[in-house]
């Protein structure tokens, strides 16, 4: 995280969630709240340079999954699904003192803000949606479905050979992922700079495998479609052009399905477009913002 000016107030603590998992969040700045919720396996890299901004006008709060970055272990390792996240979100909120806000979700973290819409629609002042899909991920990846199919395999293989595995989790070398992600053309290898990948990759060798492939497998398992027609939050969607882990015909489906949502689609951006092309994206959201949520607010 980039340090705030000094005139910016900042504030890290904990939540405790439904089931007694703790849960880290940070806030920085003040005014109208609005939330970040990441991508599964992350822990803030993908916020970098939108969350200056934000907070110069904005009570921006960062929280981590259970599982994640500074949050505890989940205290049930099979609560680890998207509506377990969504209520952890309002555990966050509620820890914060804000009742109402505006939910940013980046991969994952979509379907993470959809679902919090469907649990508490009175809560959620608006939606921003980058680079994700409004459910069944492991069924877009690369357009075909073949997580489905090799998940349950995997985790049974996790469960067999735990210490093994973990041994050979935590072993590879952020910057050769990095390295591999731009050569498979995983992301916009012109507009990203490796450091602010490495991070992520540095973070998932933190995590338990055993819990990351079930909240995987869970993600693939949920789905908000059927709540689109329903959402009456004011909602930007964003997708890249390249993104290969959700395609966008995904997020163009979900902005037709939500009603009166706006659309940002980012030119050659790849799932990463936060960090690929964060003028573009920056300038777009704060002006929604500005237009949409802001001054309708109470």
């Amino acid at each position: 995280m980039q340090h705030p000016h000094p005139s910016v107030t900042s504030l890290e603590d904990f939540a405790v969630g439904p089931d007694g998992t703790r849960l880290f969040w940070e806030r920085l700045g003040d005014g109208p709240p609005v939330m970040l919720c990441d991508g599964i396996a992350c822990d803030g890299f993908i916020w970098k340079y939108l969350r200056p901004p934000l907070s110069a006008a904005h009570r921006v709060l960062h929280w981590n999954y259970r599982g994640h970055g500074r949050s505890g272990a989940p205290v049930d390792l099979h609560r680890v699904g998207i509506a377990d996240h969504a209520r952890d979100l309002f555990a966050v909120l509620d820890a914060a003192g804000v009742e109402r806000a505006t939910l940013v979700g980046h991969s994952m973290g979509t379907q993470v803000c959809l679902e919090a819409w469907r649990q508490r629609p009175d809560r959620v002042a608006g939606l921003v949606l980058m680079c994700g899909s409004y459910g069944r991920i492991t069924r877009t990846f690369h357009g075909t479905d073949l997580l489905v199919h090799s998940l349950p395999k995997v985790i049974e293989l996790i469960d067999r050979y735990p210490a093994l595995v973990r041994t050979l989790w935590s072993v590879g070398p952020a910057e050769l992922f990095v390295w591999v992600a731009r050569m498979a053309g995983e992301v916009d290898t012109l507009r990203l700079r490796s450091e602010d990948l490495v991070p992520y990759f540095e973070h998932i060798a933190t995590l338990d495998p055993a819990m990351f492939f079930r909240m995987l497998l869970e993600a693939g398992r949920h789905s908000a479609e059927d709540a689109l027609p329903a959402v009456r939050a004011p909602t930007l969607v964003v997708a890249a052009e390249r993104d290969t882990f959700t395609p966008v015909r995904y997020a163009e489906q979900m902005a037709r399905q939500i009603p009166d949502a706006e659309l940002l689609m980012v030119p050659g951006g790849s799932h990463t477009a936060p960090i690929e092309q964060p003028t573009l994206i920056n300038q777009r959201v704060l002006d929604f913002l500005e237009r949409r949520v802001d001054r309708t607010s109470p």
